[in-house]
């Protein structure tokens, strides 16, 4: 997603060797073939150009009173802080997992870990890292505002909101493909295992993105999809192989299994929209006499 991806190399700054890898999300860069850290910043820069069309549209298409573009948009002030908070925590209870693993194969205690995260020198050293602004900052808030604050509220009144969060991520996926080209540049992999990849990066990021298109109509809010956009880019996708092969599989494999099964079962209560106050999207298309009463309530 600018993006998810398998694990990379060790962050900027691992040469702290008492920082536990859970705690080093400030600084994982994104593994791939050599560029400019400017050019990638700037490629993704580039993504918001269409911006201005975009709103022209929604603006013509969406002239109610009492609904802002802001708003419809997910930038409202109602909300928020729940918005921010469990949309993320839902996110991180999926990869109990992974966090496991993570944690089972750091050497470290977990204050050394909050003494390197909570280091004003680790965040200055994440901020001037183009790999670590790209992928944790500029592609998960331009990727959702593209793709969840513009894309569904043109979408939604055409189609409904349920066949709009599965055909959203269509597009989001696709937007993905720009990696093939990359990696045939680079000669990363033999064509085949390219476009093999590229068809499985397709599948989970279209996936992602229709729970991130589930959360946004949920919560009516943008800053969810874009927190948990930026919590599964440092994640990837999770090492299940290596979760079969780990010293204490058992145990880790039943923490994938809870956060899967705890996931399940908290989706609908954490996203209820009681805690979110009013959905636009869901108050535009009852004022357009449809109805959406499985998403919206």
């Amino acid at each position: 997603m600018g993006g998810l991806r398998e694990p990379g190399p060790a962050p900027p700054f691992s040469q702290v060797s008492s920082a536990p890898r859970i705690f080093l999300a400030l600084g994982r860069g994104r593994k791939g073939p050599p560029c400019s850290h400017q050019a990638a910043f700037h490629q993704c820069i580039g993504g918001v150009q269409p911006l201005a069309s975009v709103r022209a549209t929604l603006e013509r298409t969406h002239r109610h009173p009492g609904t802002s573009l802001l708003t419809l948009m997910g930038f409202r002030l109602e909300g928020i802080f729940p918005a921010a908070l469990l949309p993320l925590l839902l996110t991180m209870i999926l990869f109990l997992g992974p966090l496991m693993q993570l944690s089972m194969d750091c050497p470290c205690d977990l204050a050394d870990g909050l003494k390197v995260v909570l280091a004003p020198r680790s965040w200055a050293r994440c901020l001037t890292d183009m790999r670590w602004l790209r992928n944790q900052v500029i592609a998960p808030l331009t990727e959702e505002l593209v793709f969840r604050a513009c894309m569904l509220p043109m979408l939604a009144p055409c189609t409904g909101l349920g066949p709009a969060v599965f055909t959203c991520p269509l597009f989001f996926g696709v937007a993905h493909f720009h990696h093939i080209f990359e990696q045939l540049r680079f000669r990363q992999s033999s064509v085949g295992s390219i476009f093999l990849s590229a068809a499985f990066q397709f599948s989970y990021t279209a996936v992602f993105g229709a729970y991130t298109a589930f959360l946004f109509i949920r919560t009516g809010h943008l800053i969810g999809p874009v927190l948990c956009h930026s919590f599964c880019n440092y994640m990837g996708f999770p090492a299940v192989c290596a979760a079969l092969e780990h010293p204490q599989r058992r145990p880790l494999l039943a923490g994938y299994a809870l956060g899967v099964g705890l996931f399940l079962l908290l989706l609908q209560p954490l996203t209820d929209p009681k805690l979110y106050g009013s959905l636009p999207l869901c108050v535009l298309l009852e004022r357009a006499g449809d109805s959406e009463a499985p998403l919206c309530s």
